[in-house]
């Protein structure tokens, strides 16, 4: 790790995934994961914690730049923990230990 804290998101993506090239198929039923993430990111904008409008232009300007080559269908989830990062609300190691955990458990299955 560099010190940069956003480097434990960064290290989630294979370096050998190819970047999208095209929007993704809207048709298509979203994971399981995708409908956790939207419903998360829609209570927290109706708490008032992270505002929807806020999140999509984050996910806009972060999206093309520092994580252009995540997938677009993954970028609620990205662009909320580099919101969190920021603020302060989780450091880079508990993050780091919370996202070993869920993909321990994710992989038991």
């Amino acid at each position: 790790m560099t010190g940069d804290p956003y480097e434990v998101i960064l290290h989630t993506l294979d370096p050998a995934s190819p970047r999208e090239s095209t929007l993704p198929d809207l048709d298509r039923k979203p994971d399981p994961w995708e409908s956790s993430t939207q419903a998360t990111c829609e209570c927290l904008s109706w708490r008032g914690t992270l505002d929807n409008l806020t999140r999509r232009h984050a996910e806009d300007a972060l999206g093309e730049s520092i994580y252009r080559d995540f997938p677009v269908r993954a970028r609620s989830l990205i662009v909320t923990a580099h919101t969190m990062l920021d603020r302060g609300l989780i450091s880079p190691e508990e993050l780091r230990t919370r996202m070993e955990t869920i993909r321990d458990r994710f992989n038991r299955e």
